[in-house]
């Protein structure tokens, strides 16, 4: 029987969603690892239970959902913090109100409400540890948590979004006020160095993401060459450069390349995108499926001869990490995080950003040459299983989560935060 670890309390803008599937496999392999972890949610599902995985569902089941107490629960919490902790509820109340100007005063004091609500819930599951995933809103709630319950806290972050509005995040403010910063990438961690005093460093650690390298394998039977089965997956929005993707493609039909591109996900971008492929005469080599859950995903990988994202800006997206593990070569954009991950001619494909004839180089590459793309799909899975497992990633995360625990307790020192890296 797996030894108990410790208990965490993790909080999330939303809780199960598709886009972040990484979270509930992070907190299932530390359940496994013998941490006790209850999750906390600020919005609901982004699905009905008939869409979830099973694991999904039982996720959403036991997750503590802000939204659905509404009004009266955060009232509830507040009364709570009143009687409990009146001295807490000051320095929080006082903190939202600074991290607000004018009317988005407002919004931060909505914050400190939620806030109550989830140290109210920490305090009856006696969690003394918050983990916030992205330094969005759920870290500007866990902040105020902090303020209210002195518990510690944790934040990873994993770009880009949080880099976009620097001042409007507060990103400076939860570096300094955070007890640990957990970044995806080392271009995470130096965009952190860049905005925080050099006192703040030694708490940034690099703990990256990572996918199940047993589930995602490689398919098990050779298929015809032609048409090169192309896929991509992604939230269709502006920063993804799914409109590049296309024009690319028209691109290669008039060149004569014979390819069939599936786009999985939906989005803002979507009527746009399908304009654009009626416009371009794409109809008849592409297909836009809406979103997927996990399993229809992994199905579409199965079938996949390459994966395309020709994003603007990204962390390290997982859903290459997937494609990658499964033996399917990628054609991508060295931004952000994704050189750590993809490196040109060596276990993927990497086209300028924004570049439309670039892409459509690279994707005309994969798509005419079998060989290519065997050589490349087998060094993107050795890329993934040596540095992007899930299992010895999130030990590692465990690691340092237990070193968290020893430095609560006075027993270890800050730099052997180190060790879990």
């Amino acid at each position: 029987m797996t030894a108990h670890k410790g208990s965490l309390a993790y909080l999330v803008s939303r809780y199960p969603a598709v886009s972040h599937t990484f979270i509930l496999r992070e907190v299932l392999g530390l359940r496994r690892l013998g941490w006790t972890v209850h999750v906390a949610s600020v919005n609901p599902p982004d699905r009905t239970p008939d869409r979830m995985t099973p694991d999904e569902a039982e996720e959403a089941r036991t997750t503590y959902c802000l939204k659905s107490h509404g009004a009266a629960g955060a009232l509830s919490a507040l009364f709570w913090a009143l009687t409990h902790n009146p001295k807490g509820l000051i320095r929080a109340l006082a903190l939202a109100w600074s991290l607000g100007r004018g009317a988005r005063r407002l919004y931060s004091l909505a914050y400190a409400l939620e806030a109550m609500m989830v140290a109210r819930w920490m305090d009856k599951r006696h969690h003394s540890h918050l983990h916030a995933h992205f330094g969005t809103v759920g870290s500007t709630v866990g902040v105020l948590v902090k303020a209210y319950s002195g518990c510690t806290l944790s934040v990873t972050i994993h770009g880009p979004d949080e880099f976009d509005d620097v001042p409007g995040q507060h990103l400076v403010l939860k570096m300094q006020r955070a007890d640990h910063v957990i970044c995806i990438s080392q271009f995470a961690r130096s965009q952190l160095m860049r905005l925080s005093p050099p006192h703040c460093w030694p708490k940034m650690q690099v703990c990256r993401l990572g996918v199940d390298t047993q589930h995602f394998v490689p398919r098990a039977t050779t298929r015809a060459p032609a048409p090169t089965r192309l896929l991509s997956v992604g939230r269709l929005a502006p920063a993804k450069g799914q409109l590049l993707m296309v024009q690319a493609c028209a691109h290669l039909k008039a060149q004569g390349a014979e390819f069939h591109l599936t786009v999985v996900g939906d989005g803002p971008d979507r009527q746009r995108l399908q304009q654009a492929v009626q416009d371009a005469r794409l109809s008849d080599c592409v297909t836009f499926t809406g979103a997927l859950n996990t399993a229809e995903v992994h199905r579409q990988l199965q079938q996949a001869d390459a994966f395309v994202l020709p994003s603007l800006a990204e962390g390290i997206p997982v859903v290459l990490m997937e494609a990658m593990a499964s033996g399917v070569p990628c054609v991508t954009t060295p931004v952000n995080g994704i050189p750590e991950l993809v490196r040109h001619d060596v276990n993927g494909l990497l086209a300028t950003p924004g570049d439309v004839d670039a892409l459509s180089t690279q994707l005309g590459r994969m798509v005419a040459d079998q060989a290519l793309r065997a050589r490349l799909g087998q060094a993107a899975r050795q890329m993934v299983c040596e540095h992007y497992d899930t299992h010895r990633n999130v030990d590692g995360l465990s690691h340092l989560f237990s070193a968290m625990e020893r430095r609560r307790a006075g027993t270890e020192p800050v730099l052997a935060l180190r060790a879990g890296t």
